[in-house]
This record gives C-alpha cells, structure tokens and sequence, in this order.
C-alpha cells in the first residue's frame, strides 16, 4: 500500500460497498467531489533547483500550538461503520502519527475518551453543528470543553444535509446500538432530506456571536467559500476560516476548495489563519494548499480509508505516506520550510 489510492481500493472490500458509499459519495452527480481531487492535480508545482534543502521544517502554529506538520484529521462522522474500536482508533493512530484530531460532533464516541486515548502532545478540536435547541448548543459547547477540546470548529455550509444519491440508493442505515454520544442524548439535528419536504436550520451570524459569548475556546468557521463570508466571520468574532465545500457532499457544482482559497486567504490578509479542507490525496496537494496560501490542510476520507485496512496502525500509515510526500515535494521544488511556501512554487 504505497499511496492512498492503494488504501482505498483495500478499504473497499473490508467496508462492503454499503459503508464505502457512504464514507465516498458525494452530493447529486458528485462533480465538487471529483473538482476536489481534479482541480489539485492540475496545478502544476515550479521547482527552484540547487537550494539547500538537507534540513525541512514541516511545523506550523495554530491557535498557539506548534504542530510537526501542517495537517489534522478533518471531522468525519461514524468511525465505527470502520472500525470496532471507532474514534478511538482514530485517535491512537492520529497520536503515533504526531498530528491533531478534530472530532466530530457525530462521532461514536464521547470527546473524554477520544482525549485520553490522543494524549496531551496532539491538539484536539471539536466540530460543531448548530441545534435548532440554543441550550443544547450551549450544552455540547460546555460538553466538549470539559472533554477537552482546544477549540470549537462551527461547520456552517450545511443547513440542511445534500442529496446523496450514491448513499441513499445503497440502502446505508446506521447499524443497531450505534449512537452519538456528543450529541447528550437529546434530539439531534434534521440530517436526512426528505424529498417532500426540506427544513434548513436556522443559523445566522447572530447566532454565532452569541456562541463566541459562551465558551472561552477559539472558534473557527468551516465551509467557507466566499470572501465576503470570510470578512463576516473575522468581523462576528471568528479566530481562523476553514475553506471546505464539506468534501463535495452538501451542494454539488460548487467549485472545488483549491479554487475558493487564494480569494479567502487574500481577504483575510493574515489576520487569522485560513485553513483548506477538501480534496487532499498527495502530500504534494498539502504543499500547493499551503502555497495557496492555507497555514494547514484536513485530511477526510483517506483516514476512514486507513482506518477500515488497518485501525490505528492504518491511520498511521496514511498519515506516514502524506508526511514522506510533503518531504520529497518540498525538497524537490526547493523548499526548506512550509513558512516559505508562497505562489512562487506554482507554475
């Protein structure tokens, strides 16, 4: 297995072709979901040769901490459907790995126990959905504190789920006894498109600066195509921007993420750090993210994918090819440190 391609294809068989429809499908014809992928293939890198790259420095900070790389585990629900042990495989693999984790809300497993089995040396962040119930939010806001989140992750570019065709006409179904317990056992969000009727969840920014007013943790916004909605985010109190389409599983024909991020990292002007999400199969996509203009990369399906051949040790080595990637594209295009990526290194 010697790229993540390779890990997909073994996935497949052990997942059955219902939960892999599930953990691949995309919205209606699923074009954003192959955008995703196409559009960071098709930049092109431009190396600088005969520069002294015997030493790379793949660390960043974010929101205070120095990671060893530029990457964290983007929130994906049901880890279960992968594994036995869920997120907390998961979590042991993101804590060999040396990269952060960010659990979401629909997760099978409590954020205290993800915490623990991370560890203390890995970042851990909580995605959150929006209730219709205020007190709920607050309560999974509060929930995830205590379980020890370092910061909260507001998803924001889905009011209501996308038309799943590939995962509906599988027939997926959550298997008997699996729950979410971030979810304080209370009704969850409206998550499934009924085709008689359609109720988008109502949240605005209001909303947002009132969840900024219950928690000390920073908050950052994921779903964010638009500059505008950047601008709008830093001004209602947001500490960093996400830019994700939701991996092409919400709204189809948007454009892919790689398209929408030097616009927001451009209106954002460094004020807080703009993260990209969606997309991500290369080690050398990370680095054309990065130089984009992105300070990190979510890393989504690859994992679950890992996850599936091989529980922790699987996510391990999904995260071991990507690090060994990002190292030869820097060497190769003549980069020493991701702080020095810029649009210099593309074509």
């Amino acid at each position: 297995m010697l790229n993540l391609a390779n890990i997909e294809s073994a996935a497949r068989d052990v997942l059955g072709q219902s939960s892999y429809d599930y953990y691949a499908s995309g919205a209606a014809d699923e074009l954003t979901l192959r955008w995703n992928v196409e559009r960071l293939q098709e930049l092109r890198l431009r190396p600088r040769v005969l520069r002294d790259v015997s030493t790379l420095d793949t660390s960043v900070e974010l929101l205070g901490r120095r990671h060893a790389l530029p990457l964290l585990l983007a929130p994906t629900a049901n880890h279960r459907l992968a594994h036995p042990l869920a997120e907390i495989a998961t979590a042991r693999g993101a804590s060999l790995s040396g990269v952060g984790m960010v659990l979401s809300n629909g997760s099978n497993t409590a954020i205290r126990e993800v915490a623990v089995a991370l560890g203390s040396a890995q970042a851990l962040w909580f995605q959150l959905y929006v209730q219709p119930d205020r007190a709920l939010t607050r309560d999974i806001i509060w929930h995830a504190e205590a379980g020890g989140a370092e910061a909260l992750v507001i998803t924001v570019d889905s009011p209501v789920d996308g038309s799943r065709n590939r995962q509906a006409r599988s027939g997926w179904r959550l298997p008997e006894g699996t729950g979410h317990p971030n979810y304080l056992g209370r009704k969850q969000r409206r998550s499934v498109v009924n085709l008689e009727e359609v109720r988008p969840l109502k949240c605005t920014w209001e909303d947002l600066e009132w969840m900024k007013g219950t928690t000390r943790l920073p908050m950052l916004l994921k779903g964010i195509l638009n500059p505008d909605d950047a601008e709008l985010a830093l001004r209602h109190g947001a500490d960093g921007v996400i830019v994700s389409n939701h991996g092409g599983r919400v709204l189809d024909t948007v454009p892919a993420a790689i398209d929408a991020l030097p616009a927001v990292v451009e209106r954002v002007a460094g004020r807080a750090p703009v993260i990209f999400d969606s997309g991500i199969r290369r080690g050398s996509d990370v680095l054309k993210a990065l130089a984009c203009g992105a300070r990190a990369a979510l890393v989504g399906r690859p994992y679950l994918y890992g996850l599936a051949v091989g529980g922790a040790e699987g996510v391990e080595h999904v995260i071991r090819i990507l690090r060994q990637e990002l190292r030869l594209a820097m060497a190769l295009t003549g980069c020493r440190a991701v702080g020095d990526l810029d649009r210099s290194f593309l074509w």
